[in-house]
Formats: C-alpha cells, structure tokens, sequence
C-alpha cells in the first residue's frame, strides 16, 4: 500500500541502504520508547502546575522542568536503540538483503566472513569493533549522566 506511493515519489528501499536504517529504526525504537515512557510519568506534575501558575508556557514548562528530568530516560533509551541497531539482523537481511558496499551492515558482514574460508580472521576484527563501539556508548552515556548528575546537585 505505502510502497507504491513512495515508488511513485522515486524512494526505494528494498535494496537499499535506505532501506536498512529503515529496518534498524523499525527493530530499535520500541527498545527506546519505553524508558523514554517511564521517565516522562515519573514527572513530579506539580514542579509542572507551578511552573505554568507562576505564568510559564507550555513550551517553556516542557523545555525548561519537563524534558531535563526525563533526559536520563531518553539517554537510557537511546543506548538502548543504539546497541540494538548496531545488532541488527533478521529484519535487515530480509528487508534489504546482503549488497556489499550498499546494505551490508557489521553482523551481516560477520556473517558472511564466516562463510568464507579464512573469513574468521576479518570476522573477528568486526566483532571487536563492535565492542569498541558499544562500550563507547556506555562510556558517552555514563559521562553524560554523571554531568547531567553534578548539574542536578548543584
């Protein structure tokens, strides 16, 4: 239903690198949404109701009390969409499949170095790389949340 309207506008995704982030998006974002949820309701609502009885905005009250408290959340979630994306699979490979230099994602070029003979080598180098890049999320995060936590003491 939806592709022939993109066709029409001359948007492709199947095949397509498009088409991967796409998949990644579609797999991740739930993994974000939910701590990105509780952080918004955990919200005192009255720092809210005063914030507007003392003449703030809507937009104001949410960028200024609302969104600060809930930004662990969305760093939480984010991380989380992050290394789930990096991860991704199933839904890549059937939606985009395996074109090298245009859908080939990090496990799906572990994959196929593992089918080839003497692959394991250059296999394992993408593995640690992607070590290295989620634990340099972690790291980002938990510098993050320690200035967003010397900034809420004081």
């Amino acid at each position: 239903m939806l592709g022939q309207y993109l066709h029409k506008w001359g948007i492709q995704l199947i095949f397509n690198w498009k088409g991967a982030v796409l998949a990644a998006i579609i797999v991740a974002f739930p993994l974000m949404v939910q701590p990105i949820r509780l952080s918004f309701q955990m919200i005192n609502r009255q720092l809210e109701q005063v914030a507007g009885s003392l003449g703030a905005a809507p937009w104001r009250v949410f960028c200024s009390i609302s969104l600060p408290l809930a930004l662990p959340g969305i760093l939480i979630g984010s991380i989380l969409c992050f290394s789930r994306s990096l991860g991704e699979f199933g839904a890549t490979i059937t939606f985009v499949g395996n074109i090298p230099e245009e859908t080939r994602t990090i496990p799906i070029a572990i994959y196929s170095l593992l089918q080839q003979p003497d692959g394991e080598s250059m296999a394992m180098r993408l593995v640690i790389l992607s070590l290295i890049l989620a634990f340099s999320a972690l790291i980002a995060n938990y510098w993050i949340m320690q200035k967003y936590q010397r900034k809420l003491e004081g």
